[in-house]
């Protein structure tokens, strides 16, 4: 099967390439067909994913399919000696495709740990940062926070447990105040709960409430113990976990435009409900300007704070990615795919952060659901 998607005969001086994302590769390449309606220079917008992504390869011009991991049993993935490495199937095409700028998507790691291959080629690659060891420590949360301690960022505290004795000896220690458990690596708040304990008021816990609205991600700490401890998964492969005081305050998410550790361009957002608030929050941004610096992030990434019971905004953590929201910041005048990628692509001059605030108009934002009819094929 050939791993191209489908083909244009005719290419422009150069292109810019999206590879697999999380959730805003769509969202994205919408926002790069709508810049490039505008420009006066054609360029050739390319996407690729492992799998048949109709809705996603619809926006580019040129797709492929990256190569995939064979499975050999559960406990390992080994890949068929004919396919070439992701990261090199992408940088043969990217060579034959004059592609100008790279945007890794989720396998940022595999992308920055041969970077030298790209500047050799000329490719303008976009990881997230702009090395392997500030990629690990922007995915373990647990080293994330203590480097953070080290540049005095202000950052939500935390204590990892591998085991039911630490946890139980941590929960001994903090258990006074309101906490909650996630995985020191993860996404999309997989495993994340709020700890409910009766220590903290005289309220009876509703256990079949917690287990009833799971949206709201609390659960009872003695139930939280019991299902650990008797887990056969974290039994077979330990899961890493972190125990962290919960930060009452108002979350925001912050979508990044930056280069090499300088924040280019960002808007600020807050949900209430189904609605997303999207502005400029100086005292959120007073945490995230020298977050970025510290990380020297790089392209287009996601930060999550947490305001405490004072009212200081606390970092969460950085995702080396671009947000599944980052489609929203359009709605506020400011289009922080297309100002990212305008730069990267030699399209407008370098973005100064004081003059995109001053572009940006506060609004709500409300996702909807939508659908894509996906033809049936034959196998």
């Amino acid at each position: 099967m050939d791993n191209l998607a489908n083909n244009s005969h005719h290419i422009p001086s150069f292109a810019v390439w999206l590879a697999e994302g999380q959730a805003s590769q769509r969202d994205m390449l919408f926002s790069l067909q709508a810049l490039k309606a505008q420009s006066v220079t054609p360029f050739t917008i390319i996407a690729s994913h492992r799998h048949n992504r109709p809705e996603i390869f619809e926006f580019a011009d040129r797709s492929y399919y990256e190569p995939m991991a064979i499975a050999v049993d559960s406990e390992e993935q080994a890949v068929d000696e004919s396919v070439l490495p992701r990261w090199q199937f992408v940088l043969e095409q990217a060579i034959q495709n004059n592609v100008k700028v790279l945007l890794t998507g989720r396998n940022s790691i595999n992308y920055e740990n041969n970077r030298e291959y790209f500047d050799v080629a000329g490719i303008r690659l976009l990881t997230g940062a702009t090395s392997v060891d500030a990629l690990k420590s922007i995915d373990d949360k647990f080293a994330f926070m203590q480097q953070c301690h080290q540049h005095n960022i202000p950052v939500a505290d935390a204590w990892r447990f591998d085991n039911l004795s630490v946890l139980e000896d941590l929960l001994d220690t903090h258990g006074h105040q309101p906490l909650c458990v996630k995985p020191v690596t993860g996404i999309f708040a997989q495993g994340f709960w709020q700890l409910d304990s009766e220590k903290e008021s005289d309220q009876q816990y509703d256990s079949f409430e917690h287990l009833y609205f799971t949206e709201d991600k609390r659960i009872n700490t003695a139930q939280f113990i019991n299902a650990y401890a008797h887990s056969l998964m974290v039994h077979e492969r330990p899961i890493p976990m972190l125990l962290m005081p919960y930060l009452s305050g108002q979350e925001y998410s912050i979508d990044v435009v930056c280069e090499s550790g300088e924040v280019l361009a960002a808007v600020t957002r807050y949900k209430t409900g189904k609605i997303q608030h999207l502005g400029y929050e100086q005292a959120v941004m007073d945490v995230v300007i020298p977050l970025i610096k510290a990380f020297g992030c790089d392209g287009i990434v996601s930060v999550q704070t947490k305001a405490d019971d004072h009212g200081q905004h606390r970092v969460l953590e950085i995702n080396s990615r671009p947000s599944g929201g980052i489609g929203y910041t359009a709605h506020s005048g400011v289009d922080l795919t297309q100002i990212g990628f305008a730069y990267w692509l030699g399209l407008t001059d370098k973005p100064k952060l004081a003059d995109i605030v001053k572009q940006i108009t506060p609004c709500q934002v409300r996702s909807i659901m939508t659908s894509v009819k996906i033809e049936g094929s034959a196998e």
